[in-house]
């Protein structure tokens, strides 16, 4: 059956073929049409699917006639022979060095044309031996740095990001509730309580025909592996190595297998003991009593075990053993932000640097889901490989800011700049610039492997600049990719609850930084965060969902995130 085609694989494939042609050693400008092309796909206005199934591509500025075809042929059949022949071309296991920090298409083409590399492990063997190391353009460093990129992937290899699981996860959950012999269907484990990587995915069915819902499960297209299939619980593992397992119950017991898968462990252990204390016994079948305690009332509903335990309902984001259960107890829980609280987010970049949207266009976007004001912030110019903005470039957006505010009254905008913090701690830009913005976001993007004690004073030295409005990308991490750099996070608190710096939420699913942690404590202190997607596309607003949940994790409420203030209020802040 061929795959689905969707923009996303018209756009994949493209990008594809221009990594292959690389490979090759293909003329640059080929392979940029094919990028350029991938770009376009992504970002045309119209279906762009539909017009290249039939065949009606003419015209698009970008699409030659060599792509146009491709598109047609992949769109149409579900298939491309050029794409297919170029990949042939080249050990499948070559691909996988591409998911490694720090190794791109010409690094690649030298490990593999000058030492035969074709695999990770091959990689490793050759970095080990010194073999790389003596490579014309490479050196002693960049092995360590391959090693150390080996190192990381293995490190996370059964691990995935909440935000790239996501959609194909509430795909399969929306199949299994279409399912004529399902009668209730979720997701539980660390997926529902909104980790920012997980492991696995927990599908919870109430049904009274397990076998005919498990072997839907285990035949559903994206299935490449049946780990385990029994009558009432089955493991898979798809296409992109995610083991999802189920568990078919009954009605009756769907309330209490969903308070015991949705965990986590620490917390599940804590909630047993507490009713054992109450003299009842809790698991994934029941909750029941045990030594003469008064008999229990149906339960029907997950609600009615904390409701029975003489607890306030816990929200799943918070089920993990910090303190949950005892403000349950005492009447203090948070009432947590929704998305809907959200009414505007500010680090967001357009065309003028690296964002692949207008200024008008990430407005629009943003008016569209209902937002009342949007934050422009691109690059400083320190940030070149971001096409960073010189001081001019930066005065000529604040006046674009102002006219777009002077005739859209759709949406408001503020000027901003996602400003570079230099190694000493000091800004890219003078503060007689930034005295001219609305607001500053300002981030480390080099120098990651100073010490701790350096860092941290670097970050503390932005903050102390009164121009500075909050911090982007608090540790830097890159989820499953890049460790965060070492800072002192209790002295960066401090000194945010001091000079009154929000501390932003950065919802980029690679990123969610500063993490959930340390949420409950900063929000103790006064710390405001801002939820902001670090967004470089129009659908890139989707992210907020992300950092809704993370801040929900962190215990956070509508009073402590900065844009879910009016407009009135945040232009008075």
């Amino acid at each position: 059956m061929p795959q689905e085609i969707t923009r996303e694989t018209l756009a994949s494939t493209l990008e594809d073929i221009a990594l292959l042609l690389e490979l090759q050693g293909a003329n640059p400008f080929k392979t940029r049409a094919y990028r350029q092309g991938a770009e376009i796909v992504s970002n045309h206005e119209d279906d762009i699917v539909q017009l290249a199934r039939d065949n009606q591509l003419k015209g698009i500025k970008g699409i030659g006639d060599a792509l146009q075809q491709k598109l047609h042929e992949l769109a149409s059949t579900g298939k491309l022979e050029f794409y297919e022949n170029l990949r042939s071309q080249f050990p499948e296991t070559l691909f996988d060095l591409f998911d490694l920090q720090g190794l791109g298409p010409k690094k690649v083409k030298a490990l593999y044309d000058q030492l035969g590399i074709d695999s990770i492990p091959a990689l490793k063997a050759k970095a080990e031996s010194g073999e790389i190391a003596s490579l014309s353009g490479f050196g002693k460093k960049t092995a360590e740095k391959i090693l150390q990129a080996i190192e990381q992937k293995e490190k996370f290899s059964d691990r995935f990001r909440l935000g790239t699981v996501a959609p194909i996860v509430e795909s399969i959950l929306a199949d299994l509730k279409d399912h004529p012999d399902s009668l209730r269907a979720t997701i539980a484990g660390s997926y529902r309580r909104a980790k920012e990587t997980v492991h696995d995915i927990d599908f919870l069915v109430a049904t009274n025909e397990p076998g005919n819902v498990i072997s839907f499960f285990t035949q559903q297209e994206g299935v490449i592996d049946v780990i385990a299939a029994g009558e009432t619980k089955a493991s898979v593992r798809l296409a992109n190595g995610l083991q999802c397992d189920l568990r078919a119950v009954t009605n009756d017991e769907f309330p209490f297998a969903l308070q015991y898968f949705s965990g986590s462990k620490e917390h599940n252990v804590a909630l047993r003991s507490l009713a054992l204390k109450k003299g009842y016994t809790l698991n994934e079948y029941e909750l029941a009593p045990v030594s003469g305690a008064s008999r229990l009332q149906d339960i029907n509903e997950e609600s009615e075990i904390y409701q029975a335990l003489n607890l306030l309902f816990i929200e799943p984001e918070l089920r993990e053993n910090r303190g949950e259960i005892e403000a349950a107890q005492n009447g203090t829980l948070p009432s947590l932000v929704q998305r809907d609280n959200l009414r505007g987010t500010f680090h967001n970049h357009t065309t003028a640097s690296d964002g692949q949207h207008t200024l008008e266009e990430m407005a629009k976007a943003a008016a569209d889901l209902g937002l009342s004001y949007l934050g422009i912030s691109d690059h400083s110019k320190a940030s070149f490989q971001a096409n960073g903005l010189s001081e001019e470039r930066l005065l000529k957006q604040i006046e674009d800011v102002k006219s777009f505010n002077a005739k859209d009254d759709s949406i408001h905008l503020f000027s901003g700049s996602e400003v570079d913090i230099l190694k000493d701690g000091t800004l890219d830009f003078d503060d007689e610039i930034l005295a001219q913005l609305d607001y500053v976001v300002a981030s480390i993007h080099t120098s990651f492997t100073l010490s701790e004690a350096d860092q941290t004073k670097r970050l503390i030295r932005a903050m102390e600049n009164e121009h500075v409005t909050m911090i982007g990308h608090l540790t830097g991490r890159i989820l499953l990719r890049r460790d965060p750099y070492q800072i002192d996070i209790g002295k960066i608190l401090d000194c945010a609850a001091e000079t009154k710096t929000i501390i932003e939420l950065n919802c980029n699913p690679r990123r969610l930084d500063m993490d959930w942690r340390h949420w409950k404590k900063a929000a103790s202190m006064g710390i405001l965060t801002s939820i902001n997607p670090d967004a470089h596309h129009t659908d890139h607003f989707q992210f907020l969902h992300y950092g809704v949940l993370q801040a929900r994790k962190g215990w956070l409420e509508k009073q402590n995130v900065l844009n879910t203030k009016t407009l009135e209020e945040v232009t008075a802040f």
